[in-house]
């Protein structure tokens, strides 16, 4: 091969590098298993937390993932970074498919990909530091020696607002938006490249939040990190995201960029998904149509031979119940025949 060639090829490796993108979910699905009932009625079945979800996130980018409780978002998050095992589907994480890695061949790439958990009490040891509880990823990951632990996570604690004076301190000795911000800390110990945001504001005062949320959007911005931001409140996500996944009983329905999808969105339920959110101002407030939806949630025990949205749709015809959509478009994605 010819240095000229070699270079060509060396330089069309690079770009795309460069354009990869850091995580690509292909056709995830979770399913739990359940049996119930007794010896001479069992009744076997499986939940289907997510069933088919496909999205990409580029560096540096935040994908928000919106829906109603149940949809499938937070089991999506655990299973990315495998805190549950997905039942088929692949994931890639800076190239590298990791969903059928064991735990010990994992372990190395977890350094790339951390999470922030909606409880920011429940996921804090009670019986650790502050200090202890920031260092041990580094410890775990073999980062820096004890001495340079203790100041890096006093280096992390002020660069997430926290007084690094308050090292050795317990968990129950802070407030909830300080117990997030260690949380963040903790996430930020390996220095990852993606951080999987679960609710990470929703346990928190309004004041609090949008603290928070602006410190997740400098971190991103000093950092280069990359998102994947689940929440329910449509104003978060329209403030920290860049794009828009919409989940709806297990799939995603709808994805497009914030500002398309929030200015027009085309699928029936992320229509009603807006209309439900409330508008800061009274006389809009009081002008504006909401779309109602009507009929019964569907269960994620059946399955369904067509649109799941079908049942509660304003617009869904005959061959809404018998096909199921799936999720097309270039930049703007919609799950919807109507659509």
């Amino acid at each position: 091969m010819t240095p000229t060639r070699a270079a060509a090829i060396t330089s069309t490796n690079l770009r795309e590098a460069e354009t990869a993108p850091l995580l690509d979910v292909r056709s995830l699905s979770v399913h739990f298993p359940f049996r119930r009932g007794g010896l001479l009625n069992p009744q076997h079945g499986f939940i289907r937390a997510v069933d088919g979800v496909s999205f990409q996130v580029a560096k540096g980018e935040t994908l928000g993932i919106v829906g109603e409780s149940g949809c499938g978002k937070s089991t999506t998050a655990r299973a990315i970074v495998k805190l549950v095992q997905p039942t088929c589907g692949e994931i890639y994480l800076d190239g590298t498919r990791i969903d059928q890695l064991s735990d010990l061949a994992m372990l190395p790439h977890r350094r790339k990909v951390q999470m922030i958990f909606q409880d920011p009490f429940a996921s804090l040891n009670p019986r650790m530091t502050v200090g202890t509880i920031i260092s041990e990823p580094m410890q775990i990951f073999n980062l820096h020696d004890r001495a340079s632990r203790k100041l890096e996570a006093m280096r992390l604690m002020d660069l997430v607002g926290l007084n690094p004076k308050f090292l050795n301190r317990y968990p129950h000795e802070f407030s909830g938006g300080q117990r997030q911000r260690i949380g963040i800390a903790r996430a930020l110990a390996v220095q990852p490249k993606l951080i999987i945001c679960d609710e990470p504001v929703s346990a928190l005062d309004v004041s609090i939040q949008a603290q928070v949320i602006n410190l997740l959007m400098e971190l991103q911005e000093k950092l280069e990190l990359s998102y994947v931001f689940i929440a329910h409140d449509l104003a978060v996500v329209r403030h920290i995201a860049h794009r828009v996944g919409v989940m709806y009983l297990g799939r995603l329905v709808e994805t497009a960029q914030k500002t398309e999808l929030y200015a027009h969105p085309k699928h029936p339920y992320t229509q009603a998904l807006l209309s439900s959110a409330p508008v800061p101002d009274p006389v809009a407030e009081r002008e504006r149509q909401r779309v109602e939806l009507q009929g019964e949630v569907p269960s994620p025990e059946k399955s369904y031979p067509g649109c799941s949205f079908a049942d509660r749709c304003p617009i869904a015809e005959s061959a809404c119940r018998e096909t199921q959509p799936v999720l097309e478009g270039d930049d703007h994605q919609v799950a919807c025949f109507k659509a």
